[in-house]
């Protein structure tokens, strides 16, 4: 069988209050949401085949992410405005620092603030 480079994804919810500064609508009041998490990873799978175990990738983002943020008023937590894009530029790092010497890379993230709305980073689009 022929062995590519492919992604996995897997998908985390999380609970979080807020407040926009500086912003003219409701948001500037303090508000929740429940995220919703989308963690793509690409790679070859291993002899075993597998890209990243899932069970791994679930404890890399419970570690650096969900464990700093979920039940969590954001703006106690962060030194920016947090907005959805913010929010996931930082997940975004984080992440990235904890995959060092690991055979798959970060693809892409998709975090959604309501059932409506989200945000999209790629790899390709990180500077």
């Amino acid at each position: 069988m022929k062995i590519a480079r492919m992604s996995i994804t897997k998908v985390f919810t999380f609970d979080s209050a807020h407040h926009l500064n500086d912003y003219p609508g409701k948001c500037k009041n303090i508000h929740g949401h429940t995220y919703k998490l989308e963690v793509t990873l690409k790679g070859i799978p291993d002899k075993n085949g597998l890209v990243i175990d899932f069970h791994d990738l679930n404890d890399m983002v419970e570690k650096e992410i969900l464990s700093n943020i979920d039940h969590k008023y954001l703006n106690d937590i962060f030194d920016f405005n947090p907005t959805c894009e913010m929010i996931g530029l930082w997940i975004w790092e984080q992440l990235s620092k904890s995959m060092t010497g690991l055979e798959c890379n970060l693809e892409k993230l998709v975090l959604w603030e309501t059932p409506t709305s989200y945000i999209t980073i790629d790899a390709k689009d990180m500077l």
